[in-house]
């Protein structure tokens, strides 16, 4: 197992990890992985061990788990430890790994929280654990130099519009997010998209799903509806399973981000069909029975198009679309600051983008355009 790291390591500037973990084995499994990615490792075992490793250092990445005694039903002291790395470490990526994933958990971890993903134990893959870990380690916010560890309100550093960064951010490749719990059928949509252009990213689940969508910005999903809870042998054997909640929660994720989405499923009952068109809208419906290649590719080119021709929200950085996304919702500029942990000047430069780039000139009508490009604002709001 990698060893974890004293204080008098500090000075070597590695990059740092913070596993939150209670049992041995799973702290040996994580540990090696986040060495193998060139991370020093520090390990805890419980909520307090986790503060002092967060007031000792800064770390660029933490994996939390949610029961923290295993002796006590309902514990779920790695939801106090989320909260600790958000106000002490905020460019501290934390990723949540835990046997009691529900979908009411995920959201809370990724809401609330601020995790980038929730992840289920009992579908772990190593490839696809360093996979979540590559992607949050490399959308990480970095630190302003006058950092001091274990001190919250600081800022990550922001392109600034016109700039070289924001030049290669809108040239970089489209990227495309396939929601898949059987690793053949991700591959072979994996395949198909990078063969049209697109830079794929791959989730086994909702929780991860969820994070991606929360993190970076997608020109397309491809969603499996039936994303089973059932283990690789009652797969195997042909199990039969209904289609998942969590896949209809995705479809409204995408909806409201007025994302074109393909659904790929096993289904073919003509009301789970009409209810993803009519209540979702979303841009193509294959069955996995009488899969074509043909008509996925067919499919993929026609929600392209789609979003190329009616989103006006198309030009605004991921960040610049949250703001919106918060103002829609009626957040004042200091609300939206705390939400996303960044300071109100940096709330009104991207406000400032959002208005530029949607040609209005006012909140209510940047609320306005938002509502009618498809962003959902809870009742009440103003």
């Amino acid at each position: 197992m990698a060893s974890t790291c004293n204080r008098d390591n500090l000075a070597s500037g590695a990059l740092r990890a913070l596993v939150v973990e209670d049992d041995g084995s799973w702290q040996q499994i994580l540990g090696e992985i986040l060495a193998d990615e060139g991370l020093e490792v520090d390990v805890a075992g419980n909520l307090d061990d986790a503060v002092s490793h967060l007031q000792s250092a800064p770390h660029r990445i933490a994996v939390v788990d949610l029961s923290l005694d295993g002796g006590e039903h309902g514990n779920e002291d790695g939801l106090r430890v989320l909260a600790e790395v958000r106000q002490r470490d905020p460019g501290c990526v934390a990723i949540m790994l835990t046997g009691f994933a529900t979908v009411e958990l995920a959201v809370s971890a990724l809401n609330d929280y601020g995790a980038f993903t929730c992840l289920r134990k009992e579908a772990f893959r190593r490839s696809e654990f360093r996979s979540v870990v590559a992607r949050a380690l490399s959308s990480a916010p970095v630190l302003t130099s006058h950092a001091s560890p274990g001190v919250a309100g600081l800022d990550s550093v922001e392109m600034e519009p016109g700039s070289e960064e924001a030049a290669a951010a809108a040239a970089a490749p489209r990227m495309a997010l396939v929601v898949e719990d059987d690793a053949s059928w991700r591959s072979i949509l994996s395949e198909l998209l990078t063969d049209e252009g697109y830079e794929v990213r791959v989730s086994a689940g909702y929780g991860e799903a969820l994070g991606s969508l929360r993190r970076e910005r997608y020109a397309l999903a491809v969603v499996d509806l039936a994303l089973s809870t059932l283990s690789e042998r009652e797969r195997s054997l042909g199990t039969p399973s209904a289609e998942s909640p969590e896949g209809y929660r995705l479809l409204d994720a995408a909806q409201t981000l007025g994302l074109p989405t393909i659904v790929v499923s096993g289904t073919t009952v003509p009301d789970e069909i009409e209810r993803a068109f009519q209540e979702y809208n979303v841009s193509a419906f294959l069955s996995k029975q009488t899969f074509s290649r043909r008509a996925f590719v067919q499919a993929v080119a026609q929600a392209g198009e789609s979003q190329r021709r009616s989103s006006e929200l198309a030009d605004l950085t991921p960040r610049e679309f949250e703001v919106l996304e918060l103002l829609a919702r009626g957040m004042t500029n200091k609300e939206i600051a705390e939400a996303l942990v960044i300071t109100t000047n940096t709330v009104k430069r991207h406000l400032k983008g959002v208005f530029a780039k949607l040609d209005v000139h006012t909140r209510a009508a940047a609320t306005a355009k938002a509502i009618s490009e498809g962003i959902s604002i809870p009742d009440g709001a103003p």
